[in-house]
């Protein structure tokens, strides 16, 4: 039999054969073919145009509310956090009634902060918000049964908050809990040139490190933010200059100025120096004192660089050190707190008095290691203010223990102390141990406030003269606030041309926590930055990379620290370009009209 193909086509149209519908045939077919109508579905379901597929939905576009809780250091975490959405085109609302969504940024280190969080949580999901967690923590327990089903953002992953929230907007569940390393060795977190916005626009929080090498019984911080990790000298040194350095405008002739060329006026512009305005910064982490021990170097060794990069005019404050890791730095932390432009003050939580307490705390040192560090410090360093925590209450704790507690503040008398209540917090050691009655522990709580408020610390400095920064505005709105040269707290008038400026003023009162000073008229004035503050809500550090990202729509991503491109770090120096049009051009306008007006004096003079 032969095979199909055997017979050879010499046209397509040859495959028709004689039994096929003719052209006209077909023709008279389609005729009694009739579609069949489909009836339209009358489901509730089907999407419209007031409700899109989440798919649809613009990135970019919403509200977002910000609530943070704790430390310093999770206030910078918000900044950054912050300044990134609106970098990416979020508008960042301080009514959480009209947001969209809200970024809850947590505090774990005792009961209350955790609950105002889950009620947060809460009622967020009441109001039918979009929901972000971030802090300390979702990261040390992120499988809790109120935190099922929510987006998470891990403490060391702030600089990819972008991404979370818009998986959240549309929908979606997103959890990056993960460490930021570089071949294998854990970093401080994220970048610190990402954009942020600042709750005071004068004042610059700069996390120097993260984790801590203690193993404190009672700190459930250290589950969330782990072993110490500091950043580079470097990194943070340029950090600093970028908030307290401005451009710089110099004027100048021509040697021969009455030459054929007349006038000619000099302009320099510094690219590698734009001021924000700053006028004070904080160093924070869990214990600055640690900083630089993983790395190689040490924090007075990073102080030293930092004084050089503040100006005339502006602050440097320290964050909080435990006793341990400033005892081998005594002498030169004595010399960096007597510097003019770094503040008289330190924080060293005692936390008790007791030494067999201290030890159930794992606190790796003794009461004669705190009393020598707060007598060298108030030796060396005149009129110093040490601030202190103590714990009321800590398991195990007698009366004996809480005597000595007592005795401690009564003799240093510590103008800033910070009491707490023990709160057992799941999951860390303390919590299992044997508990003082909560009646005995808010009775000692009281006690101790009541000598804290029997004594004030600032009655002796009536009528004194002194230099003060002011940053802010007072609670009741009523008065600005300044600090002096040990930090101590004075309320000035509310003058705007005082804010952000260094003012003499005379102290004509004193209360527990603060003194109220009036500007001398004759004094000089101070200011650390040529440049305006920026507003409050306006954006720091926005680079190209962040300006051009929501055109860049979802595929925008932040790269992670350890995996940036070296072509991609955007320096100062690029940064200056997208400031160049606002104060370049103030300058230059200025510049040439003084030009014009020369050159007109010289040839109408001639």
């Amino acid at each position: 039999m032969p095979a199909a193909c055997d017979s050879v086509l010499e046209d397509i149209e040859d495959i028709v054969s004689a039994q096929d519908l003719k052209p006209h045939e077909r023709q008279s077919v389609r005729k009694n073919v009739f579609p069949k109508v489909r009836k339209r579905s009358s489901h509730k379901n089907i999407q419209t145009d007031d409700d899109p597929p989440s798919d649809s939905i613009i990135p970019g576009a919403q509200k977002i509310w910000i609530r943070t809780w704790g430390c310093s250091h999770n206030n910078s975490d918000g900044e950054y956090m912050a300044g990134q959405l609106a970098a990416y085109g979020y508008k960042i609302t301080e009514n959480s009634a009209e947001a969209d969504l809200w970024l809850l940024n947590s505090c774990t280190v005792k009961n209350p902060a955790e609950d105002h969080f889950r009620n947060s949580i809460k009622k967020a999901q009441e109001g039918n918000k979009k929901v972000v967690l971030a802090g300390c923590v979702p990261q040390a327990q992120p499988r809790q049964d109120y935190l099922k089903g929510l987006s998470i953002i891990g403490v060391q992953q702030i600089d990819r908050v972008v991404e979370v929230v818009e998986e959240t907007i549309k929908g979606h569940s997103v959890r990056l809990l993960g460490q930021k390393k570089d071949n294998g060795k854990r970093l401080g977190g994220a970048r610190l040139d990402l954009p942020k916005i600042r709750k005071n626009p004068l004042i610059e929080i700069i996390s120097i490190n993260t984790g801590c090498l203690n193993a404190c019984t009672y700190c459930k911080t250290k589950h969330a933010r782990g072993d110490l990790a500091s950043y580079p000298i470097e990194e943070l040194v340029d950090r600093a200059k970028q908030s307290f350095q401005g451009s710089t405008a110099a004027f100048g002739w021509t040697e021969n100025w009455r030459s054929t060329y007349s006038a000619v006026l000099i302009i320099i512009l510094d690219p590698l120096t734009h001021s924000e305005g700053v006028c004070e910064i904080w160093l924070t982490s869990e214990d600055t004192g640690a900083y630089g021990r993983d790395i190689g170097t040490d924090l007075p060794t990073l102080l030293w660089k930092l004084v050089e990069a503040i100006p005339e005019g502006a602050m440097l404050r320290l964050g909080m050190t435990n006793p341990p890791y400033i005892l081998e730095h005594l002498e030169e932390m004595a010399k960096i707190l007597n510097h003019p432009r770094v503040y008289a003050f330190l924080h060293i939580p005692v936390q008790s008095a007791s030494d067999s307490v201290l030890m159930d705390m794992k606190r790796e040192y003794c009461v004669a290691d705190f009393k020598r560090v707060v007598d060298f410090l108030k030796e060396k360093v005149p009129g110093i203010t040490i601030a202190t925590d103590i714990i009321c209450g800590f398991p195990g704790e007698m009366d004996e223990d809480f005597q000595e507690t007592m005795k401690l503040v009564e003799q240093y008398r510590f103008p800033s102390l910070f009491i707490n209540q023990f709160y057992p917090r799941p999951g860390t050691p303390a919590a299992k141990m044997h508990q003082v009655p909560a009646a005995v522990k808010k009775q000692r709580t009281k006690d101790l406030s009541q000598l804290f408020h029997s004594y004030n610390p600032y009655d002796h400095k009536i009528g004194e003269r002194q230099r003060v920064l002011v940053t802010e505005e007072s609670f009741d709105s009523n008065y600005y606030v300044a600090h002096n040269r040990f930090y101590e707290q004075v309320l000035v008038p509310k003058d705007p041309l005082l804010m952000g400026k260094m003012v003499e003023v005379n102290i004509y009162e004193a209360g527990k926590h603060f003194m109220k000073g009036q500007p001398v008229s004759d004094a000089r004035v101070y200011t650390a930055s040529i440049t305006r503050p920026l507003a409050k809500g306006e954006v720091s550090g926005l680079t190209e990379e962040f300006r051009h990202a929501p055109q860049n729509g979802s595929n925008w991503k932040a790269h992670p620290s350890a995996e940036i491109p070296v072509k991609t770090l955007f320096s100062s120096r690029m940064a200056l370009q997208l400031l160049w049009p606002q104060e370049g051009l103030k300058i230059l306008s200025i510049s040439l009209a003084l030009l014009a007006v020369l050159v007109t004096f010289y040839y109408g003079g001639m």
